[in-house]
């Protein structure tokens, strides 16, 4: 081989290791350009004072001081009904009337029955002051006098009530009372709701309810056509017992102010504030990224590195989220662009240039 053939060879060969360097060199760059993300937005995580709320769909009932459920007081057929469910009532109106004849009947009966017991009891006490009647006689008469006067008692008590009438003045809530129907005592015919004193009654999971507390504040708000707040309310009771079917724990609340009447049976939806805790660790919820069935947010570093991080979460509001553990104070991490982002990505914020070359692209998801 010349000299001439040998130093053509070499000069090819470097020629072609060059050229692999340099794709080799090229394509480095292309993956450390496609690693930065451009358009994203970072947020401090910061300690301040964090309520939690708790939104949920509430019905409006009466309240149970204020309700009265009527029934028959004895068994007896329904003769007439006075009112219909909605209906306004005033204390004393006439709701339901029972079959009047079997309890007039009851009251002649009765009293005749007492007016013989006082004659028997008046003679065996004559014949025992005497010396004529024994003892127990005077006796056996003056117990059967007792139990004819609380008979009589009674048959008086049932015909007043057989006409069922409102001791408050309200709304009729329920009406099961059927014309020519035979009324059983153990079953409500009417029942009657002061419209000025009404609850909130609304069914939370249980992880909620153990944060909630009597005298939290309720805020009542309108459905989809009624965006405005409609008044407001405090919780007054928080249930201990967690529903079988529902597996939920029921809230009673007080409503107090509103801006227009609310009706029994309503539907509006409500907004607690549950627990407010004066230094808690928080960040934007749009921070959060789902990683299983926990979350993780993206700290960026001093040169601008974004590294997953595992959270744990606490309570979370409209906007914001409680951090428990995994983060500190004044780091940084990224809100908008978090989901679907990579560990360990080069993060440009919004309006910042990512240098030449740089893929100029949010991450997937966004």
């Amino acid at each position: 081989m010349t000299m001439r053939t040998a130093f053509r060879g070499t000069l090819l060969l470097s020629l072609a290791l060059a050229a692999c360097g340099g794709g080799a060199t090229d394509d480095a760059k292309g993956a450390t350009a496609a690693r930065i993300v451009t358009g994203a937005k970072t947020a401090l995580a910061v300690e301040q004072s964090f309520a939690e709320t708790i939104d949920a769909t509430a019905v409006v009932s009466g309240r149970p001081d204020r309700m009265a459920t009527l029934s028959a007081p004895a068994a007896a057929r329904v003769a007439a009904v006075h009112v219909v469910a909605g209906q306004h009532v005033n204390a004393g109106d006439a709701l339901v009337e029972l079959d009047q004849v079997a309890f007039r009947a009851a009251v002649d009966a009765t009293a005749a029955a007492l007016a013989a017991a006082e004659q028997q009891q008046a003679r065996l006490q004559r014949l025992g002051d005497a010396g004529i009647a024994a003892r127990r006689d005077v006796e056996a008469g003056a117990a059967a006098l007792a139990s004819a006067r609380a008979a009589a008692q009674t048959a008086r008590r049932q015909a007043d009530l057989s006409i069922l009438r409102s001791p408050i003045s309200g709304v009729v809530t329920q009406v099961t009372a059927v014309l020519g129907a035979t009324a059983d005592p153990a079953q409500a015919l009417v029942q009657v709701a002061d419209g000025r004193a009404l609850d909130l009654v609304l069914s939370i999971p249980p992880a909620q309810s153990a944060i909630l507390r009597a005298g939290a504040r309720v805020e009542l708000l309108g459905g989809a056509r009624e965006a405005t707040a409609l008044g407001e309310g405090t919780v007054t009771a928080v249930g201990g017992v967690v529903d079988s079917a529902t597996r939920a724990v029921v809230v009673r609340a007080a409503v107090q102010r509103t801006v227009r009447p609310l009706s029994i049976g309503e539907t509006v939806a409500v907004h607690i504030a549950a627990a407010v805790r004066p230094h808690a660790l928080v960040v934007p919820v749009e921070a959060l990224v789902p990683d299983g069935e926990s979350f993780k947010v993206f700290v960026a570093d001093a040169a601008g590195m974004a590294h997953a991080r595992a959270v744990d979460v606490g309570g979370r509001s409209d906007t914001m989220a409680e951090i428990l553990k995994g983060l500190s104070a004044g780091e940084r991490i990224v809100t908008y662009g978090a989901y679907g982002m990579d560990d360990s990505v080069k993060v440009a914020p919004a309006g910042a240039s990512a240098g030449k070359g740089a893929t100029r692209s949010a991450p997937a998801g966004q």
